[in-house]
């Protein structure tokens, strides 16, 4: 591919565009989530809110931390300038579109939304936990001092 048609990115923007896009999946999925609590009409949905709740720190601790580890590692390994799409590695691409295509098989099932909910809430909960360290890696890249510490 020529360089002409390669957009090009610089690490701060790699960290920011990573981050903004686990934030905007992760609040969609938590949206998802609590407009079906809202309408499911069950006693006691916020049991399953809390539920989602615990679950997506869970989710977060176990794993998603890890993988934004992973791949804040990898971006630093990258030149200062980089493919614009270098934010996920290829590989994670795939990842994402198995992830949405389960997530529209499920929202066709027969699931009640309300039991669906606490999936999502999961899922969307450590996605934003994650989102955070690639917010701290852009303060960082771009020369500011946030005060917060890895």
């Amino acid at each position: 591919m020529s360089k002409a048609y390669k957009p090009s990115a610089s690490r701060p923007l790699l960290f920011l565009t990573a981050g903004l896009l686990w934030t905007l999946a992760g609040s969609w999925l938590c949206y998802l989530a609590f407009s079906w609590l809202k309408a499911s009409g069950v006693d006691h949905w916020q049991y399953h809110a809390l539920a989602g709740a615990i679950l997506g720190i869970a989710a977060y601790l176990t794993v998603f931390a890890q993988i934004a580890k992973k791949n804040i590692a990898r971006l630093k390994d990258l030149p200062e300038k980089s493919c614009f799409f270098a934010f996920q590695a290829w590989r994670s691409y795939l990842v994402i579109i198995l992830m949405v295509s389960l997530g529209v098989i499920l929202r066709h099932s027969d699931i009640p939304r309300h039991w669906l909910a606490v999936a999502y809430l999961t899922i969307g909960g450590a996605l934003l936990g994650a989102s955070l360290q690639y917010y701290r890696r852009f303060d960082e890249a771009d020369g500011k001092k946030s005060g917060i510490s890895n």
